[in-house]
């Protein structure tokens, strides 16, 4: 069990990859709590998790609010104890050109995306100090290492994580609090699905694109987040894992 006695929270856990991490987490013996908008999907993913002997619990967290990171920590706390663990997961991704964004749009998105990120890292490290330690992992995107021809808002904000996630690392080493971030490439999920998926062809050239061939699962990406947040990265802070079958190698 590569998290035992571990308790993780895992924002946009309702669906997609939160849903895979959860789901894998629980299964390595963490205890998970869930935070999401989506209740109902929420829901079922914690039953699920519950059904099959792992220990999970759904919080309702709008990740763009303090006032709901407050909530969502001190929950955490407050049913199993301590918080070891935080992937900082949910966000969005709007395919819009520069000149189609509009501000409002551009708000959203850093609010979510990166503003998100900051707000659970600040609520989540009290807590870890406490418990002696932790592993923060950061949902990134190769987006936030490369440029994108049609989603210039949602680059940015992933940018910005990947070095929000860097200055957490070198501020927070001494106490035993590790930061990373991960970059995933194209992977079917919920939320890509709309956007980048939808259709054969689509779904063709985002293969041909890709060494690998195929398009990434939810469980690539959750497989990586695992080894960040368990004690087997140790050793790892500060760093980019990148799971998107060879696309930024080219």
């Amino acid at each position: 069990m590569r998290l035992e006695n571990k308790v993780a929270l895992i924002s946009g856990g309702a669906r997609g990859m939160g849903a895979a991490e959860a789901i894998l987490f629980a299964n390595e013996g963490a205890k998970v709590v869930i935070g999401d908008v989506l209740e109902d999907e929420g829901r079922q993913t914690e039953a699920l998790i519950n059904e099959s002997g792992g220990e999970c619990l759904f919080v309702q967290l709008d990740v763009a609010s303090e006032a709901s990171w407050q909530d969502a920590v001190a929950t955490t706390s407050a049913r199993f104890g301590k918080l070891d663990i935080l992937v900082n997961n949910a966000g969005i991704f709007p395919v819009v050109n520069i000149e189609d964004t509009s501000e409002e749009l551009w708000d959203r998105v850093m609010a979510i995306n990166a503003k998100g990120v900051f707000l659970g890292t600040k609520h989540a490290i009290p807590e870890m100090r406490n418990a002696g330690g932790g592993s923060i992992v950061n949902i990134s995107s190769i987006a936030g290492l490369i440029g994108s021809r049609t989603a210039a808002a949602y680059g940015a904000s992933k940018g910005a994580v990947r070095i929000f996630t860097k200055s957490t690392a070198i501020q927070y080493a001494a106490e035993g609090i590790r930061a990373n971030s991960v970059h995933p490439g194209i992977i079917e999920t919920p939320m890509t699905t709309p956007n980048i998926l939808l259709g054969q062809e689509q779904r063709d050239t985002q293969i041909i694109r890709t060494p690998l061939g195929r398009i990434g699962s939810a469980g690539d990406v959750a497989s990586g987040v695992l080894f960040l947040a368990s004690d087997e990265s140790s050793f790892m802070t500060g760093s980019e894992l990148v799971i998107d079958g060879g696309l930024t190698a080219q």
